[in-house]
């Protein structure tokens, strides 16, 4: 699998099935930089021509997103979502949508190792 900032919605397909079976069910979405790409719900694709706008936030940006959109089809959700960046270049984005209202956030950070406790810290400072 070969994933460029060209990639079409198709094309991303089997890695965005991969991540959102890995987040037990979580809804998906991932684009690359130059085209839509796939929204993925119940293990089903609904839209091979997705964006959002914290996808494209993350692509201008190139830093992980975590918010509650105010716009979109996931407005009012809390989502969390990351660039892919290759040889210095952001070449997409994908985003887990958290429908537990914030529950799986949680859990994440509740559950970190104890130096990443202390770094994550030491970040907010």
């Amino acid at each position: 699998m070969n994933i460029n900032p060209a990639s079409t919605g198709e094309e991303l397909v089997p890695m965005a099935l991969a991540i959102h079976q890995l987040v037990n069910g979580l809804p998906m979405t991932m684009r690359t930089l130059n085209n839509p790409g796939v929204r993925i719900e119940e293990g089903k694709v609904l839209d091979y021509n997705y964006t959002g706008p914290i996808l494209e936030e993350v692509l201008k940006n190139g830093k992980m997103v975590q918010k509650i959109p105010e716009s979109g089809e996931y407005q009012g959700t809390p989502v969390v979502v990351v660039p892919i960046v290759e040889d210095g270049q952001i070449i997409a984005a994908m985003g887990v949508v958290d429908i537990t209202k914030g529950i799986y956030s949680d859990i994440m950070e509740i559950t970190k190792r104890p130096e990443e406790f202390k770094e994550s810290r030491r970040d907010l400072q």
